[in-house]
């Protein structure tokens, strides 16, 4: 059961309206690093998890994360206050409302005139929330490493955010969002480790001959070498077109087929094969006025040429 304290979980204190802002801050409202994304990610996570203290912290952060929209909603209202009544009101020639709602080029009309004022649940580039950005798997080890990421992410998006304003009332609302941003991954990454083992992720182990070898697929350059390929723990193999397939097959596709599919197969194969010689008139050739190689006679104008009846 859920219920709603009309209070903020942090004050928003906005200096000054401004839509192109409310417009980028959008990007944590309904884009795909952003709040709404994970509340929900955490949400879905936490009535499928067996774990009762791991369901108690998604439920925890979830809801928080819902707390965080509010916040972020909130500022992008704040923002839009003054355009919104002279949008609604129609106080301004034409002119000067667009300059006053388009701003330093920002496309705010997103919130502007289409929402009049009040968050969508679209990006700063005005593309609609999707479902699609959550990446919930069902695997606790695997669910667990993405949220962190998640985490990670808008954290990033929400220093650019803070980079992007001088408001300081929007800079400190940022911030604590920011901040909580670093509090989920380590409540994320502690959960991770309590479990063991947790890599690799699920139950099935890999195949040893190649969970600790680096294959070199590119060339060029020479090869830079880190912890990421190289020590002990690393078996590092160079791989040229030469290089024969890793499992020592001859990498050949083959597939087992009864005798009737294998009859149907090979009817299908005659009917559709190319003939490798000729050299067939296509319709693009005609279109460009090709055709046929043409002889001396062939080149008479067509008014000298005798027609056969």
């Amino acid at each position: 059961m859920f219920s709603h304290n009309k209070r903020l979980q942090y004050t928003v204190r906005v200096s000054e309206t401004n839509p192109g802002l409310a417009n980028l801050m959008l990007e944590q409202f309904g884009g795909p690093q952003g709040e709404l994304a994970a509340a929900c990610r955490y949400f879905t996570q936490a009535l499928g998890e067996d774990d009762p203290g791991r369901k108690d912290m998604l439920f925890d952060i979830s809801t928080e994360e819902l707390s965080h929209l509010e916040i972020i909603g909130t500022i992008v209202g704040m923002l839009n206050k003054g355009a919104k009544g002279r949008l609604a009101e129609g106080v301004e020639e034409e002119g000067e409302m667009y300059r006053t709602i388009t701003g330093a080029g920002n496309d705010s009309h997103i919130t502007q005139v289409l929402y009049g004022g009040g968050p969508p649940l679209v990006n700063s580039a005005g593309v609609p929330w999707t479902s699609a950005y959550i990446d919930t798997i069902g695997e606790p080890t695997a669910d667990l490493r993405s949220n962190i990421a998640a985490e990670a992410r808008a954290k990033i998006v929400y220093e650019r955010l803070i980079n992007c304003t001088d408001d300081p009332g929007v800079k400190d609302a940022l911030t604590f969002l920011m901040t909580r941003e670093i509090a989920h991954q380590k409540s994320f990454e502690k959960a991770l480790y309590a479990i063991e083992p947790n890599f690799p992720p699920g139950k099935l182990p890999g195949d040893p001959r190649f969970t600790s070898v680096y294959f070199r697929m590119s060339k060029g350059d020479a090869d830079l070498r880190g912890p990421w390929n190289q020590g002990e723990r690393w078996e590092f193999v160079p791989v040229t077109q030469d290089s024969g397939p890793v499992d020592g097959g001859d990498g050949l596709a083959t597939v087992e087929l009864d005798d009737a599919d294998a009859e149907t197969l090979q009817q299908m194969a005659e009917r559709t094969q190319s003939l490798p010689d000729g050299d067939p008139l296509t319709g693009a050739e005609l279109g460009m006025g090709e055709g046929p190689a043409s002889g001396p006679a062939d080149a008479a104008p067509a008014s000298a040429k005798t027609k056969k009846k």
